[in-house]
């Protein structure tokens, strides 16, 4: 049930008006024995091309937020491959206390940047405190003088935090460099890499930062509300008066309205959830997956360690 289309169709009150309107004209006609005049006006309306209008900016509507959904997506497993380049890069050439540095600092720029989201848009559930610190105690990514000097920033409410942290992975870049590990050309594609993962974290920001417009929003809603009740009676009238009442027909033009209204509230529903995609419900991007798996990546990375280039004999099942 939670995480389905089915708790917004069950708790949304346009689905139980509209079939409560169809349930009262067909009781009303159980409870008469002549035709209602109003069953002759209604037969040359045409209630079809108003559903096909909203038919068609639900579809528009649903595809805008899913292509939107498919981008935020990309942009957090781009964050999560850019890191994993610079690991693979300092690992294997970078000296290992200058490469485990830069990639402690780039994994912390990556959660930061989440936190930061809480700055924007709808906000996010992951918090400084309980997700930021959690991972920071976990995985040893910045020493307690780094965490004061970052202090002075507000992460919880600003992307600030993430833009210094990425600033700290260029300048230890440019060191590895002024040591003498890297040359300018090396130097140029970690920045290059970096400076992607920033883009990628900049493109997140700016999605959240300009949701869809609430006046589209508010005309699919004002618009369903209009076309449900007008569907509902209708289908009603058109079920059949005095000797053409059926049980059965009852029944399945009753199920009709039903589906609509499943179609026109799901719809709905499906594209405002897929507005937000960091937020903390079951069919949102799962952001934990991505940081965890990128920390787990990088200790890997950062561990690999390769047999003695002279063995002999060593076989493996790629060749």
């Amino acid at each position: 049930f939670n995480g389905t289309s089915l708790r917004d169709v069950a708790t949304d009150s346009l689905v139980w008006t509209t079939l409560l309107i169809y349930i009262w004209i067909r009781v009303t006609a159980y409870s008469i024995d002549y035709v209602p005049t109003a069953v002759a006006y209604l037969e040359k309306t045409n209630i079809s091309i108003l559903g096909g209008f909203l038919s068609f900016f639900l579809v528009l509507f649903v595809n805008q937020t899913n292509e939107r959904f498919l981008e935020m997506y990309g942009f957090s497993k781009a964050c999560s491959g850019r890191i994993q380049d610079i690991a693979g890069l300092a690992k294997t050439q970078l000296p290992p206390e200058v490469g485990e540095k830069l990639v402690r600092h780039f994994n912390a720029a990556h959660i930061a940047g989440y936190v930061g989201l809480n700055a924007i848009g709808m906000g996010s559930p992951y918090s400084k405190t309980y997700f930021f610190d959690h991972y920071n105690e976990e995985a040893k990514l910045l020493t307690p003088a780094e965490m004061e000097e970052l202090s002075r920033h507000d992460m919880d409410h600003s992307g600030l935090c993430m833009k210094e942290l990425v600033t700290w992975c260029q300048q230890d870049v440019t060191d590895a460099r002024v040591a003498g590990h890297i040359d300018t050309y090396q130097e140029k594609y970690f920045h290059d890499k970096i400076l992607a993962f920033r883009a990628a974290m900049d493109g997140m920001y700016d999605y959240t930062d300009q949701p869809p417009h609430f006046f589209y929003i508010h005309f699919l809603v004002l618009l369903s509300a209009l076309y449900l009740p007008l569907f509902a009676i209708d289908t009603a009238y058109a079920a059949g008066w005095g000797d053409e009442k059926s049980y059965g027909l009852d029944v399945l033009q009753g199920l009709i309205v039903f589906l609509q209204c499943v179609f026109v509230v799901g719809l709905r529903s499906l594209a405002t959830n897929m507005i937000d995609p960091y937020g903390d419900d079951l069919e949102d991007l799962s952001v934990i997956n991505y940081v965890e798996g990128t920390l787990e990546i990088c200790r890997t990375i950062m561990g690999a360690k390769q047999a003695d280039k002279g063995a002999s004999g060593v076989t493996t099942g790629l060749l």
